[in-house]
């Protein structure tokens, strides 16, 4: 993920949708008021309602509109960013430190997916390997992964386990920034950087990848296939490192091997209004990180590109409350800004998937798991 934050954002969050949701729990409690709520959309998506010949549109995309909306009809699920850098207290790591600081000690993979399930997620995407570099599985292409570190679980297959045991739809998240396997790359920062701090611009904007690194992401998510089979959803970041011919060839591969899948290359952080081909072009979804979809549009799941019409729905990224790893001092956001951000992302049609990091531990704390938990009940009382 990006590691910048958007303070406007935020503050909308905050002040719009945190009213917004007061205002509709209100109303759900039997209180009076003013205003009338933000009304919700249906499945179909904010556009497509004000157009009823979409309809019957087909487009170019590869999966039908019909199996592309059943993924929408899930609605929320859980992002679950969770490694080295949990324990490099830094969200893009050198990727320098020993695989052995990797060292959970009450590691419960079931107690995430459960945690997911009884918030009414139905889906959750598992940080497969992130910026560090460091793998959640025991690859064979490197001695940088849970084989080699201070706690030898499987967390790859244990997470499988895990949704299968607890009627949740798996996905994988795998990143291109790599500072540990770099094979002559350039990444776009090269030192620790704490929580909150951008890497420099000069870095970001030169930064590039070998085609040495591009056959080690393609063995490496090859061999995510080969071993633990197929998934719902593949959650690709950072592509923009990756010339479009590549990011073509391996959402072909992917998709070849795994057809009922959905591929999102990440867009990167902004409400999804425009959808930029040179950075995350061929995709399933669009990534609307950090913000909510235009309040002016809703989700726009009618695209044209490259001459052509695609379906693309959205989903809705951002942490449950500031960082997108676990840190000592991260708090949940209020009650209200969280059932906010659920109302007005699925109300202008796109999926939230809130990301909620499991601790040094190994297991999600109390904090998030309690307003969860409040979050589920407050869904309960508007019937949603």
């Amino acid at each position: 993920m990006n590691s910048a934050s958007n303070i406007n954002r935020r503050h909308f969050l905050q002040t719009a949708t945190g009213a917004a949701a007061a205002l509709l729990l209100g109303q759900a409690r039997g209180q009076n008021t003013d205003t009338n709520p933000v009304p919700t959309k249906n499945a179909a998506g904010w556009l497509s309602r004000n157009n009823p010949a979409d309809a019957n549109r087909t487009g170019k995309q590869r999966l039908p509109v019909a199996a592309l909306q059943q993924w929408e009809a899930m609605k929320f699920g859980m992002f679950i960013h969770f490694g080295m850098s949990t324990f490099a207290g830094a969200e893009l790591p050198s990727g320098s430190d020993p695989s052995t600081l990797y060292a959970p000690d009450k590691l419960d993979v079931d107690q995430w997916v459960s945690i997911a399930r009884d918030a009414g997620m139905k889906y959750a995407v598992l940080t497969t390997k992130h910026v560090a570099g460091h793998s959640l599985w025991p690859t064979k292409l490197n001695d940088y992964h849970v084989g080699t570190s201070g706690k030898k679980t499987d967390v790859v297959a244990a997470f499988l386990k895990a949704c299968e045991r607890r009627g949740v739809k798996p996905g994988f998240y795998y990143c291109a920034w790599d500072n540990h396997n770099r094979f002559g790359s350039l990444s776009p920062n090269v030192a620790p950087l704490p929580f909150g701090k951008n890497p420099s611009p000069t870095n970001r904007s030169s930064a590039y990848a070998t085609q040495a690194y591009l056959d080690f992401q393609w063995a490496q998510i090859t061999e995510l296939m080969d071993v633990y089979g197929p998934i719902t959803e593949w959650w690709l970041d950072i592509p923009h490192l990756l010339p479009r011919d590549y990011r073509e060839r391996l959402y072909a591969h992917i998709t070849q091997r795994q057809p009922e899948a959905v591929v999102m290359f990440n867009h990167g952080i902004g409400d999804g209004s425009e959808l930029i081909v040179d950075r995350a072009w061929p995709t399933d979804l669009i990534a609307i990180e950090r913000f909510l979809p235009n309040s002016a549009t809703g989700h726009v799941k009618w695209r044209k590109i490259d001459g052509k019409d695609y379906y693309v729905p959205g989903e809705v990224c951002d942490p449950i409350g500031t960082d997108w790893f676990y840190t000592e001092h991260d708090q949940p956001r209020s009650d209200a800004e969280l059932l906010g951000m659920y109302l007005t992302s699925t109300s202008r049609g796109a999926n939230l998937l809130l990301d909620v990091g499991p601790d040094k531990h190994g297991l999600i704390p109390e904090r998030y798991q309690s307003a969860l938990v409040r979050l589920r009940k407050n869904l309960n009382k508007l019937g949603l």
